[in-house]
């Protein structure tokens, strides 16, 4: 199956990383004063953004290449068919791996979409949601550890 050259040379400018949806998920969490690591290498499926104190990773997903369930980013391209429901199915059988050996090494997963990122007040709630009930906890390890 031949691949046209220009799509070839679109698809491979497309970022892996830093993009658009990431920045802005890793700039929210900053302002609201966590702290965190980008992009662990040592852990299954290279996670976005990782909060090691609080035990917790988070994945930004684009909806496109994620398949984000019943957004409209998620569309699938008219040409090759057979072949994008291959890439995507991959891309999701990879996810849930990662996902799930993470999980197993006691980490906690969150997933934040790409059209999340377009809503910041709901974005921080979810955000909050995810690391301010492990950020209290180890705050009060700490002070405990601190008190002996």
């Amino acid at each position: 199956m031949d691949v046209d050259p220009v799509r070839s040379k679109i698809m491979r400018a497309v970022p892996r990383t830093d993009t658009t949806p990431e920045r802005c998920v890793r700039q929210l969490a900053h302002s609201l004063g966590f702290r965190f690591r980008l992009h662990r290498r040592d852990l299954p499926g290279t996670p976005d953004i990782v909060f090691p104190r609080l035990s917790t990773v988070v994945f930004v997903h684009g909806c496109f290449w994620h398949r984000h369930p019943k957004c409209t980013k998620a569309s699938t391209p008219r040409t090759r068919a057979l072949f994008w429901r291959e890439k995507f199915k991959a891309n999701v059988g990879r996810d849930k791996r990662a996902i799930a050996r993470l999980s197993a090494l006691g980490w906690r997963v969150s997933v934040i979409w790409e059209c999340e990122t377009l809503h910041p007040d709901r974005l921080e709630r979810k955000l909050l949601r995810v690391l301010a009930p492990r950020a209290q906890c180890t705050q009060k390890r700490l002070s405990r550890s601190t008190r002996n």
